[in-house]
Order: C-alpha cells, then structure tokens, then sequence
C-alpha cells in the first residue's frame, strides 16, 4: 500500500501505570444522548482494507460526519451547544437543547477557538445552529479551502501570525478582552472543562468503531495533533475494556506527544510545525490528553509526510477519501508491522482511524492525481 519510510518509535515506559479519571462516564452518556438525537445522525461507515498481512486492518471512516467531512463534527458542535445552555441558564434563561435546535433565534453571544481547519469548521456549525455569532482564529499555513469552509458556517475568520499554538493564545486574549467564549479543542491550566465536553463528544467515534468490528482489536492507531482524539479513544477502549495497544501517531515535524512521552513531561515544538498533514501541525500537548496518554499509551510513532501521500493515493485507488490528518495512524500501522514491531503480525486485528475526508478538495486533488 506505501513504500518503505524511516520512521520514529517510543515504547511507552509508563504504560499501565494508574492515573486520574480524565473523562468521565456520566458525560460520555450525555454526550452520545445529544448527539445521537440530532437530525442527520448515523454512525460512519467501518471498512475493511486489503490486511497487508495482518488478520484484519479496519479503517473508520469519518469523511460524511454530518456533511462536515471530519470526526470533530462531534466535538467542537456539542461542546458549543453545552456552553451555550451554560451561558443562557447564567443569565436566568431556561431552556433545553432541543428547544434551541428546534427554533434558533439571534443570541447575544459569542463563540471563539483557534483552528487548522477541522475544528474550527464544527464550532462554526455549532454556532450557526444556534444563532451565536462565532470568530475563528487560524494560522498562516491554515489553507484558503478550509478557510471558505469555515466562514461558510457564518464565522468571521481572522489569521493570526506564527503557528497553531500562537493562534489558540489569540484566541483566548480577544476572548478574555471581549467577554467572548473559547470552545477550544486542547487544554491548558486553568481550562480544562469545555475541552472535556470536545473530548467526550469524540469518544462516540470509538464506541461506534467498537460495535461494527465485532471481535475487539489488538492495535489501535490513532492521530496526534494535541491528543484530544487519542486521549478519547483511549478512554472508551478502557470503558470497553478492549486491552488492545493505543498507538499515537503523529507528524515528523510536528511530534509533541513523542517527544513529551521521551521527555516523560509536557514538551512543546516550536516553530512552524511544516507538515502536510495540517490538523495535526500542533506544537503544544493538550493537558487533558497528556494526563491519559501519558500512562495509556502503548507507543508514540513520527511518520513523514511522504508516507502520508502515498496512503492517500492507495485509499484513493479503493474508492476511500482520505485528507491528509486521516491517515498518520494507517501509515504508522503499515510500517510498525512491515517491521514486525509493538507484536504486530498475521494474527494482529488492527484498527485505524480516517479521521477526515477532503476537507481542502483542491488540495487534496492535488496530492492525490495520478
């Protein structure tokens, strides 16, 4: 499916320890509840792809997420949706979430985050469902396609200089200057729970994952970027309890988990983050995620982009559209078991995550033309 790539991996020697409970049950329960009763819901599909010498390689495919081409449709919108119940119910509103979604109206609020494209796309639909206005805060390398994408949804969009890092930072200034309200997809002190609302609505991604594959993997392989995703299927696999080996997979030029898993501590990367794979160009850990994937973790892996290409192009060849962020964790697979590396083999049933379609259509055709 690929050809061979150097590549780095990071057993975790953490692995199993005890650790806080970072999400949860009672809202996981809330949020599938609530995302499960929107119009347009269904679970995406599960494919199996050729196994390229495993048992079974089955590949989630997030490309029709409620039209918005990515798993952070479950996030980013439903955390948007709690803050706003929370902000109404401050001003001595009452009303349900169904009754907001059934009827929206003008709201007297707004809604803010920083973005490399997916997530700021679903707090844009979040807020255009409810009647908030919404600013979205991206970053110079954030792409023109994702940048119509988003402002499609209603959202003013604003870059800002430097990276992703720098753009969340933004974010959190105009929102603080302006009594604006962040619906940030990564955590940081002092900010922890509307990313734990995101988090929790992404676990509904694993748990319909878990149902379709019928007998539990042995390897997940999930992307990086500050963790979120990683960190919430890792939750549900426990939930599950699926003892299958969590692998995070992220960017060469963009590896801040691996390098806070070889570090043993929160580590950021600075400067430009240049990769092609644009969601997962995040230089700082979520600190929700590093507190689960600092000990649940199996193994941290940095793949080039090159890789990533060419699995793009394969998934192409078999009718499947992949963008560049979904598929870090199929490559990471591909060359851990090429090498025989984490136990991987004939027996291993390995799970992976297409966590995006062509959410940049040019850029995708582009990358993936014959």
């Amino acid at each position: 499916m690929i050809g061979p790539h150097s590549y780095r991996l990071f057993v975790n020697p953490r692995w199993g320890t005890p650790g806080v409970v970072v999400l949860p049950e009672g809202g996981f329960r809330r949020a599938q509840e609530e995302i499960t009763s929107w119009p347009g819901y269904a679970p995406t599909p599960l494919r199996e792809l050729p196994p390229q010498g495993f048992a079974r390689l089955a590949y989630k495919d997030e490309a029709e997420r409620f039209g918005l081409g990515s798993f952070k449709a479950l996030g980013g919108a439903y955390a948007v949706l709690r803050v706003v119940l929370a902000e109404l119910a401050r001003r001595g509103i009452r009303t349900t979430a169904a009754s907001l979604l059934a009827h929206p109206r003008p709201l007297d609020i707004t809604l803010t985050c920083a973005t490399d494209g997916n997530h700021g796309r679903s707090v844009a639909w979040g807020a255009q469902r409810l009647g908030a206005r919404c600013v979205i805060f991206v970053h110079e390398g954030v792409s023109q396609g994702r940048r119509e994408a988003i402002a499609a949804y209603g959202a003013e969009v604003r870059e800002v200089p430097g990276n992703y890092d720098d753009a969340v930072r933004e974010a959190a200034r105009q929102a603080e200057a302006h009594g604006w309200h962040v619906v940030s997809d990564t955590s940081y002190p002092g900010y922890t729970e509307i990313p734990r609302e995101v988090m929790q609505g992404y676990r509904l991604m694993a748990e319909e994952a878990l149902d379709q594959l019928g007998e539990p993997p042995t390897h997940v392989f999930i992307q990086g970027g500050v963790g979120g995703v990683a960190a919430a299927v890792s939750v549900q696999l426990r939930a599950r309890r699926v003892p299958a080996k969590l692998v995070v997979v992220e960017p060469e030029a963009a590896a801040c988990l691996l390098a806070s898993a070889e570090a043993g501590k929160p580590t950021s990367i600075p400067g430009e983050l240049p990769t092609l794979m644009a969601g997962l160009a995040c230089g700082e850990p979520s600190l929700l995620a590093w507190q689960e994937l600092e000990r649940a973790a199996h193994a941290f892996m940095a793949v080039p982009d090159a890789a990533a290409v060419e699995a793009m192009r394969a998934l192409r060849a078999l009718g499947i559209v992949a963008g560049e962020s979904a598929v870090a964790g199929l490559v990471g697979a591909l060359l851990a078991g090429r090498d025989g590396a984490l136990g991987l083999g004939p027996e291993s049933r390995v799970l992976v995550f297409g966590t995006e379609g062509a959410t940049d259509p040019v850029l995708y055709e582009q990358l993936t033309a014959a």
